[in-house]
């Protein structure tokens, strides 16, 4: 096998991504992408193990520091669980609403139609990524009393459907902009309010 190295992983998704922005997933070869870097396919197999995971890899690029500072929110030891959820649901909306985040994930709902595959890797990989820190957080927050015992999977995605709620239907119609932090502070409130009304210890 082929010595990896980051320089060449990072060469194959700068120019996959030059390849994908002008030409689209479905229209984008690997073929192309390794013509490009003046290579083999073979090559970039060897890093990347399909055209879906390249695609992945390269939209994820723009956005994990992101990520990370989203999910740093959760405090597993706040003095206050609503501040931290509060916290989490101000920049979860911030990142999902972002004018490029939401120009990404229309991207994403497009190619996926067209490719199973690449709908399971941005599911196991950044759905559940995101829910499985989610969960933490409130398997944290049951252990010390705070919450109601439940299946935490259940409360992770029963907290990210309402934080979405005042959004989602218009986004997915195109009827939304990008939006103002006046627009998701209170938007993240209500939601919060609405999630320790059903499972917050009394």
């Amino acid at each position: 096998m082929k010595t990896k190295t980051e320089a060449k992983r990072q060469a194959i998704l700068e120019e996959a991504g030059r390849a994908f922005r002008e030409l689209g997933f479905e229209r984008t070869s690997m073929t192309e992408i390794s013509a490009r870097l003046g290579g083999s396919k073979a090559t970039i197999y060897n890093y990347f193990a399909s055209k879906e995971e390249l695609f992945f890899e390269v939209m994820s690029l723009c956005t994990e520091d992101e990520f990370g500072a989203v999910h740093e929110a959760l405090d597993h030891d706040a003095d206050h669980v609503e501040e931290a959820l509060y916290r989490f649901g101000v920049k979860l909306l911030c990142f999902l609403y972002s004018a490029p985040l939401q120009a990404q994930r229309r991207l994403n709902i497009t190619e996926v139609g067209r490719s199973p595959a690449l709908g399971r890797l941005i599911y196991e990989r950044g759905v559940l990524r995101s829910q499985s820190l989610v969960e933490a957080f409130m398997a944290r927050a049951i252990e010390r009393g705070v919450l109601k015992d439940a299946p935490t999977w259940v409360m992770a995605r029963h907290l990210c459907s309402l934080l979405e709620a005042e959004f989602q239907v218009k986004f997915l119609f195109l009827q939304l902009g990008e939006l103002s932090v006046h627009d998701i502070e209170p938007a993240a409130r209500r939601a919060v309010d609405v999630f320790l009304g059903g499972y917050k210890n009394s």
